[in-house]
Parts: C-alpha cells; sequence; structure tokens
C-alpha cells in the first residue's frame, strides 16, 4: 500500500509553493492543489490522502477510471474529470521532453516511431519535425490533416514553424490512409517544391516519409534528397 504522512505544516499547500516551490511539496500537497475545494466532513489534504492510499504506487493514479475515482468519498464528477485531466497533461509533458531529448540518427528509426503514431489514421496526417544543427528534435509539429483527394500542406505553412524554432533543417512525414506508400505525383511536386523552398532559406530538407501501418517510403533512402544525416 502508498505509505503517505500527514504533516501540520502541510495544511495550506499553494501557500507553501510559494515559499519552497513545487518541488518542497508532499505528493499529498500536490494533489489537494488540484482538487481546491474538500467537503465538510473531509478537508481537501484528506480527500488527497484519501486518493493515494487507493494505489500501491504513485504511477498507478494515471490508470484510475473516472468511476474509480468517484467512490471515493468526497470526490464527486466534476474532481475526478480535473484529475484526471491533471495526469494526462503530465503524460504529455514528459511524452514531449522524451521527444525533444531524441536525436534523429536516420530514417528507418524515425519511420518507426512515425508509423505507430499514424499508420492507424483514417485521415492524412502531415508532420513537420524541426531539428537542430545536431538532429536533436527541437518542435513535432502536425501541420495539417485532411483527406486523401487534398493537397497536403504549403511550403509557406512548414517554414513558418521552421523559421520560428531557428531550425537548421526539416523532416516532414505523412502518411497515405489507404496503406500504400508508393508517392503520389502530388507527393512528388509537394517534395521538390519545398526542397527549393528550403534552400532558398537556407534551412535543409533531410527527408520526407511516407508511412502506412508496417512500411514506409523515404524520399533520402530512394536517393530523391541529396542531404545526408551526420
Amino acid at each position: 500500500m502508498y505509505s503517505i504522512s500527514f504533516q501540520q505544516n502541510s495544511l495550506l499547500p499553494r501557500e507553501r509553493l510559494l515559499e519552497v516551490g513545487p518541488e518542497g511539496l508532499s505528493n499529498q500537497e500536490l494533489l489537494s492543489i488540484f482538487i481546491r475545494t474538500g467537503t465538510k466532513q473531509h478537508p481537501v489534504q484528506e480527500l488527497a490522502t484519501k486518493i493515494l492510499k487507493e494505489v500501491d504506487h504513485l504511477a498507478n493514479l494515471k490508470g484510475m477510471s473516472i468511476e474509480e475515482l468517484q467512490s471515493i468519498c468526497g470526490i464527486g464528477r466534476v474532481k475526478a474529470i480535473e484529475i484526471q485531466a491533471m495526469i494526462e497533461l503530465g503524460r504529455r509533458i514528459h511524452q514531449s521532453e522524451i521527444t525533444l531529448q531524441q536525436k534523429v540518427l536516420g530514417s528507418e528509426k524515425l519511420a518507426s516511431r512515425m508509423m505507430q503514431e499514424l499508420g492507424d489514421k483514417k485521415q492524412e496526417h502531415l508532420v513537420a519535425i524541426y531539428l537542430d544543427t545536431q538532429n536533436r528534435i527541437i518542435q513535432q509539429k502536425t501541420i495539417f490533416i485532411g483527406s486523401v483527394n487534398k493537397s497536403i500542406a504549403e511550403p509557406r505553412e512548414i517554414l513558418y514553424y521552421a523559421v520560428k524554432n531557428m531550425a537548421t533543417s526539416v523532416i516532414i512525414v505523412h502518411n497515405h490512409p489507404s496503406g500504400s506508400v508508393q508517392p503520389s505525383k502530388n507527393d512528388l511536386l509537394f517534395t521538390q517544391a519545398l526542397k527549393k523552398s528550403c534552400n532558398m532559406l537556407g534551412l535543409v530538407l533531410l527527408d520526407h516519409l511516407i508511412v502506412g501501418k508496417s512500411r514506409y517510403f523515404s524520399f533520402r533512402e530512394e536517393g530523391e534528397l541529396v542531404d545526408t544525416f551526420n
């Protein structure tokens, strides 16, 4: 069972956060800030303690459903929703940190990850990955979501974020909901136009990947782009 200590000096978590910073607060205090208010029978930090007692490890909190949270006395639907939103935001922040720490070393490894992210999508997604001088990811951004019958994006939409992020190179990834990863005529024209635009701005278009569920096509690997990974 999750071990919990309750201290008298943690009765005002917001004030303590201002005094010692968020890293100085206990799990109960941090959770009570999100819950905000208690009930007549249960003060807010007591509710936080009840929630933490329901899990063996703090990590298991993310697995609790809204119904399970509501089963705890004093936790209504609104508080349960807010707790789930807090957990999901934390998960996304953590995932974003992992993504930013990644260094792109080649098309195959990146394609494998993007197949997992985009392979099952029913609509066409175009994702731009912006890199620094060491091929570390600065930002990964979905530029376009649409149908297979519409042009996927304009170069200016992609280059806007490249300039904003002070990127030195960019990789474009999009999926084919049909499952075929062979580039269409529009894909070829788009890649040529984007490469030309990148060259004018001093950017390197490292690759354009087309992904399906289990296959991918790399313009760089097929010799369509001459720039290579360092």
